[in-house]
């Protein structure tokens, strides 16, 4: 038998670093090719390694919640081949340690394909700890210098559990952890047993009311630090570049979107449609769409170091989403060139694979011009800070009714503000405002978006 390390690889995104999550397998763990071992997340998503030799995990060299460099090693197995999987989708190198490094995720995960997970331990027992008969402590076991709970134990020793995995996703285990709500102990109500978000609030919710029960008085809370890594560490970059490099003017306007409502309405009953969601976010992208084929430096990028100004070939459409793990902004590729009902299709996957953490790293890289939706929130507009790499955002507000002028009248409207922050190093006011002229117009009236099929 042979003993090779496995190390956290370069997913050729350039990112430099991940933090261990949830480890899939414990030490003495039988492993085959390509069977996930640990779910890491990077600056961009939460992905789930597979390992490219067969053996026997020996030494897991990371605990979850570790922050470790591309090129650490994670674990080291027992194999009797020296070499990984030969796979199209890796490539090996060696790393300091000797090690294999293995660039690529190997099998790809998606939303309506997924690996089912199991419960594990972490590989120093502080996370993952079952709960023992009614009444008795929880209390670790060791196992071969590896702390794990009662299930792992057993599983490790040839019996089969005495507890069952939580289902849940890591943005709710990572939620529980921060309440301190023990996953084993909540009521799950989501599909298939999963313990949702919701779940864990009302639990964490129940657990501050039983304490507080018998006591007139309460201690401040005291302050808590959380570290800022993956996604949230990003955004924090990118909105710090931003903000010292990009030289953004923001405009805005109110906008009568009671045709484009009553379009939406009509959209909603046509059975083409009757499968696929339909929002005020399809027809503000599409407006945007046909917007941009008539102001394309909209989509344009200025590359500083180089001084020159880069033509896009193709929108690459970037929509902000808010997750349990921060902002992510994945990206619809060739928004143009789809059609209406593909467009409605392509936003829905990508937005429910981003709010999941299902998205891969291309697909949260490479935007070219996003749409930011701040009405979901009851918010009218804002001024949205372009992302490295674009030169354009749009934000759109709340629709609701509002008095609007209608000649010399006043009458009730669906109303909407847009508001577009635009690099000002390369688009003048002049662009900027024909381009928001341009969204407004087509908002005000759907039918010129004749060109959709």
């Amino acid at each position: 038998m042979n003993e090779v390390q496995f190390c956290l690889p370069d997913v050729g995104e350039g990112l430099t670093e991940g933090e261990v999550l949830r480890w899939l397998v414990a030490e003495g763990d039988a492993v085959s090719v390509n069977q996930s071992i640990v779910e890491v997340e990077t600056a961009k998503a939460a992905v789930e390694l597979p390992s490219p030799y067969a053996g026997t995990v020996v030494t897991l060299h990371a605990a979850e919640g570790d922050l470790l460099p591309v090129g650490t090693p994670l674990l080291t197995i027992a194999t009797e081949t020296a070499a990984p999987v030969d796979d199209a989708s890796t490539d090996d190198e060696t790393s300091d340690s000797g090690g294999p490094v293995l660039v690529g995720y190997g099998v790809t995960k998606s939303a309506t394909r997924r690996r089912r997970r199991s419960t594990m331990p972490s590989p120093h027992g502080t996370d993952r700890r079952e709960a023992g008969p009614p009444g008795e402590p929880v209390k670790p076991v060791r196992h071969g210098g590896l702390e794990v709970g009662r299930a792992a134990e057993a599983r490790l020793a040839g019996a089969s559990p005495s507890v069952t995995p939580v289902r849940t996703k890591p943005p709710v285990r990572r939620l529980a952890k921060q309440l301190g709500v023990d996953l084993a102990s909540v009521r799950p109500t989501g599909p298939d047993g999963a313990v949702t978000r919701g779940d864990v609030e009302s639990a964490a919710s129940l657990q501050l009311a039983d304490a507080s029960q018998g006591t007139t008085t309460r201690a401040a809370a005291s302050d808590r630090r959380d570290p800022v890594r993956g996604i949230m560490r990003s955004m924090a970059a990118a909105m710090t570049e931003s903000a010292a490099t990009i030289p953004a003017v923001t405009e805005w306007v109110d906008v009568d979107v009671t045709r484009s409502a009553s379009f939406i309405e009509r959209i909603r009953r046509d059975p083409e449609y009757r499968d696929v969601k339909v929002t005020p976010l399809l027809l503000v992208a599409a407006a945007c769409l046909t917007a941009i084929g008539r102001e394309p430096s909209i989509n344009a990028m200025f590359d500083a170091q180089a001084q020159e100004i880069v033509h896009r070939g193709a929108v690459q459409l970037g929509i902000a989403v808010a997750t349990d793990r921060g902002l992510v902004v994945p990206h619809v590729a060739d928004a143009g060139a789809l059609t209406l009902r593909e467009l409605a299709v392509a936003l829905g996957e990508v937005v429910q694979r981003a709010r999941e953490g299902d998205a891969t790293p291309a697909e949260l890289l490479g935007a070219t011009f996003t749409i930011t939706n701040v009405g979901i929130f009851g918010i009218d507009g804002g001024t949205p800070m372009i992302t490295p790499g674009q030169s354009a955002i749009l934000a759109f507000g709340a629709w609701r009714e509002r008095p609007w002028a209608d000649g010399s009248q006043i009458v009730v409207r669906t109303v909407s503000t847009l508001s577009l922050s635009f690099d000002h190093r390369f688009i003048d006011g002049a662009t900027g405002s024909r381009f928001l002229r341009d969204v407004a117009d087509i908002l005000e009236e759907p039918a010129l978006l004749h060109v959709w099929a």
